[in-house]
C-alpha cells in the first residue's frame, strides 16, 4: 500500500463544532500562556482561533496546528475519562457532555 506524500489538513466543521474548539483552544491557552515553554502551543491555538472565526465553511489548519489540537484533545478526553470513572453520578453527568463532545471530534474529523 503506496503512503501518501501530503495529506490534506481542510476540514469542515458546523457551526457548533466551531465553537466547541474555539472554547476549548481558549481554555488551552488561558492555562498554557503564563509558562513560556508552552509559547509554540499558544500560538498554533491562537491561530486555530484566529481561523474558525474568519467564518469560512472549510478551515485549513497546518500540520503543527492539527497535531497540536488533536494531541491536546486526546489528552483532556483520556483525563476526562479517568475522571468519570472514579465520580459520582452527578460529576460524571456533567463531564459526559464534554468528553462525547470531544470524542466526537477526534472521530469525525481527526481519526488516521
Amino acid at each position: 500500500m503506496a503512503k501518501k506524500l501530503f495529506k490534506n489538513y481542510t476540514f469542515t466543521f458546523d457551526k457548533n463544532e466551531k465553537k466547541i474548539i474555539t472554547n476549548f483552544c481558549t481554555k488551552a491557552i488561558s492555562q498554557m500562556q503564563s509558562d513560556e515553554k508552552f509559547a509554540r502551543d499558544v500560538r498554533a491555538f491562537e491561530s486555530i482561533i484566529e481561523k474558525l472565526n474568519e467564518g469560512t465553511e472549510e478551515v485549513k489548519f497546518t500540520k503543527d496546528e492539527k497535531i497540536r489540537l488533536v494531541h491536546q484533545l486526546k489528552e483532556n478526553t483520556k483525563f476526562i475519562k479517568q475522571k468519570m470513572d472514579k465520580s459520582f453520578i452527578l460529576i460524571r453527568w456533567l463531564y459526559k457532555t464534554m468528553y462525547n463532545q470531544y470524542n466526537n471530534l477526534l472521530t469525525k474529523h481527526f481519526s488516521d
